[in-house]
């Protein structure tokens, strides 16, 4: 894929100088998010969704979800970018909901530095000689990262680890797939560096991607309004013993009707106190209480992950990063 297909037709100035409040209430933030949703299954010819377990992307998911079951369109793959970092509780919901929800799931990893990790039985922080790698890694590294050391640290939230099993597994794997459109689920609250997107946003620079668009319903969404979305919506219309009119649990084992973890499509490291999930190396918990009763407006979600990344999140993002 070397150009943009020109069937697509789009507005990629939607969203443009916008920010949450101006969507007011819930309900105007899921119109929306269905809105964006539907245009991108009906302009795209191979889109696919952006999975990675946590709390956004599996929000984004249910609105796929609910536009395919309504609509009859056809159910895109998920796509999950494998670091080789995660939580062994994130795999098991992953594997647990593509399984209950009949998912296509497409693992998107760097394998030539996994093959490396395990012949050599690395452990997160050892270091990767930069000369072992194949040229397309090595490539990233010298040419576009600009990075001069001789080894890097197998470390995801670092500038050279991020972009080579997260960014660079991804782009491989748009292009192997002949993805034209990635349904992510960022927003505009998570971080200064993607305050200014757009529900659809163009990444057409073929010399840094392949082509594609980022479709992008949740944008409008705050860290409160998800969890509102998820107890209020997402739970009680996915598991039939769920109180249909909500409830919003209060500790670890804050379940109704006798339902376990297993039964909820929400992470136990949520439950348990962590906010976002990075990897398992690099994030924290931000406290003893689940996410939802935190406090969400006077504290950042992503504080407890690690801040070199997050410091180089506005060059990650120029390079192909979520």
């Amino acid at each position: 894929m070397s150009e943009f297909p020109e069937y697509v037709d789009v507005d990629y100035t939607d969203g443009e100088g916008e920010d949450p409040e101006d969507y007011p209430s819930i309900q105007d933030k899921i119109e929306k998010a269905i809105e964006v949703v539907k245009t991108g299954l009906e302009e795209y010819d191979n889109p696919a969704i952006m999975w990675t377990g946590g709390k956004d992307s599996t929000l984004t998911l249910y609105f796929v979800k609910e536009v395919v079951e309504q609509f009859d369109y056809e159910m895109p793959p998920t796509v999950f970018i494998d670091h080789y970092q995660h939580f062994d509780e994130l795999l098991d919901f992953v594997d647990h909901w593509a399984e209950e929800w009949d998912l296509e799931v497409i693992f998107a990893r760097n394998e030539n530095v996994g093959a490396y990790v395990d012949e050599n039985d690395l452990e997160p922080g050892d270091d990767i000689p930069v000369d072992a790698l194949d040229e397309n890694n090595q490539h990233h590294i010298r040419n576009i990262l600009e990075y001069e050391e001789d080894t890097f640290p197998f470390l995801l939230d670092t500038y050279v680890g991020n972009h080579l099993l997260k960014t660079v597994a991804l782009n491989n794997t748009l292009e192997e797939h002949g993805i034209d459109g990635i349904i992510s689920g960022i927003r505009w609250d998570e971080q200064e560096a993607r305050a200014d997107e757009t529900f659809f946003s163009p990444r057409h620079d073929p010399d840094i991607y392949p082509p594609h668009d980022r479709i992008q319903p949740i944008l409008q969404f705050d860290e409160a309004d998800v969890w509102d979305a998820f107890w209020f919506y997402v739970v009680p219309e996915t598991v039939p013993e769920f109180p249909d009119d909500g409830y919003v649990p209060q500790d670890y084992d804050d379940l109704p009707n006798d339902l376990t973890h297993d039964d909820i499509p929400v992470s136990p490291k949520y439950f348990a106190g962590f906010r976002s999930l990075g990897s398992e190396i690099s994030t924290e918990k931000s406290d003893e209480e689940p996410a939802w009763l935190q406090d969400l407006d006077n504290t950042t979600e992503r504080a407890g992950r690690a801040q070199d990344k997050e410091d180089l999140m506005e060059r990650l993002r120029d390079l192909g990063y979520m």
